[in-house]
């Protein structure tokens, strides 16, 4: 796979998010719908012949039980198909960051944090488990965390159904599914796996969110299987003191070995953490510093120099100008983004900043986002206003923020006379 390959003559894809054993993920555009996407493959070759069919069936399944979830904590997929040998999903792509970078990063959340991440996870696996599916593979990497704070569980594509319709765990023979560091102890020892499983793994990641690292370590994953089953359970507030009684309780609960002396649900775990959480929001707190989920995009890898040559900057104008007029307005203004980068936020723009900047706007506009079109109109008028000959530009800008406001119902706050420009 490379940059602008289509994929089922729709998808155009841009830069790869990630790649695993037997496959890779690729963020994309849907040209039809002028809407980014994520385009998941199985790479069929690059699995042995003997586990192939298995893997097929294993990754059909994911989109489907994914697909079934009506749930804001579960990317929504899209499309299935083929390309070659390769099968795809195409889903919803999520910006934002995995909870082991927020992890590695910040080594310790909160205790507000933490309990709003997994409040917020629980809400996922309540809406899975009242489906009859069991994620087993509930892990940080799994787990991802946007701008708003908002957790996406990701990954389904290990979730078994508990109805005896569809018992096949769809697993190659003498593999155990999921990840060592977040198995249950059942799970390990190739017992029956049902919610409790989830709700160990949530009580491993809680763990880890609290004190930098998973509740078990091991230098091997049969050492690892072997430490969930028989090593004692982890007392949270010997690693750290100020963990409150009752979230230290709930969190040894969902560690028990024994599923049946873990938590009822996800539902009352969730309902246990409420007390905990930062001002009785499920919000958290982004990371300190931004940092994107995968790869840059091309665009994004080379943020504008102010130096950049003509002939670049009428390339890249060119590129913008060529998606906009295939009304592909979202992705032109993607790429506009990553170009400007942070040049934008550096006082007055400069005459070759202006014109992009302009475009941009004009971009969110044309793709229906009025609201950060009108922020992008406001911000550039009150940076032309710091130059003497940009005046009949800046009382423009304002008025296109304020036809925005007027698409959004919003009374004008710009105090420019509510003129619409065509």
């Amino acid at each position: 796979m490379q940059a602008r390959d289509r994929i089922g003559d729709r998808y155009e894809l841009t830069f790869p998010i990630g790649r695993g054993g037997m496959g890779q993920v690729w963020a994309g555009y849907d040209e039809r719908l002028d809407r980014p996407v994520a385009v998941k493959f199985l790479r069929q070759t690059e699995v042995p012949e003997e586990e192939r069919g298995i893997a097929v069936k294993r990754f059909r399944r994911e989109a489907r039980v994914t697909a079934r979830l009506d749930h804001p904590g579960v990317p929504v997929i899209h499309d299935l198909g083929e390309h070659g040998e390769d099968l795809y999903i195409v889903m919803q792509l999520v910006r934002g960051y995995q909870l082991a970078e927020l992890i590695a990063e910040q080594e310790r959340l909160s205790v507000g944090e933490s309990a709003s991440v997994a409040a917020q996870v629980c809400s996922v696996l309540a809406a899975s488990h009242a489906a009859s599916l069991v994620h087993r593979d509930l892990k940080p990497q799994n787990v991802m965390i946007t701008a708003s704070g908002v957790v996406k569980v990701l990954d389904f594509g290990v979730a078994a159904l508990l109805g005896p319709a569809e018992s096949s765990r769809l697993t190659a023979t003498g593999h155990t599914l999921g990840t060592p560091a977040y198995i249950a102890p059942e799970q390990a020892s190739g017992g029956a796996v049902g919610p409790g499983a989830d709700l160990y793994a949530l009580g491993c990641i809680l763990f880890e969110m609290l004190t930098g690292k998973p509740p078990y370590e091991a230098k091997n994953a049969p050492d690892m299987l072997r430490r969930h089953m028989k090593s004692p359970i982890p007392v949270i507030t010997e690693y750290r003191s100020d963990v409150p009684d009752d979230l230290a309780h709930l969190l040894f609960c969902l560690l028990a070995k024994d599923p049946v002396e873990r938590p009822a649900s996800a539902a009352e775990v969730e309902q246990l953490l409420t007390p905990f959480l930062d001002g009785g929001s499920a919000g958290v707190v982004t990371p300190r510093r931004t940092r994107p989920t995968g790869p840059a995009s091309p665009a994004a890898a080379d943020p504008l120099p102010m130096q950049r040559s003509r002939q670049a900057l009428a390339e890249l104008r060119a590129q913008v100008e060529e998606l906009a007029e295939n009304e592909r307005f979202v992705q032109a203004a993607e790429v506009l983004e990553g170009a400007l980068g942070s040049a934008s936020d550096s006082g007055p723009p400069t005459d070759d900043l202006i014109p992009l900047r302009l475009d941009l706007a004009n971009l969110y506009m044309l793709a229906g986002n009025y609201r950060k079109a009108c922020q992008a109109f406001d911000a550039l008028a009150l940076d032309l206003d710091q130059s003497d000959n940009q005046t009949d530009l800046a009382h423009e800008c304002r008025q296109q923020a304020i036809a925005c406001q007027l698409e959004l119902g919003e009374p004008a706050t710009t105090g420019v006379p509510a003129a619409r420009l065509r």
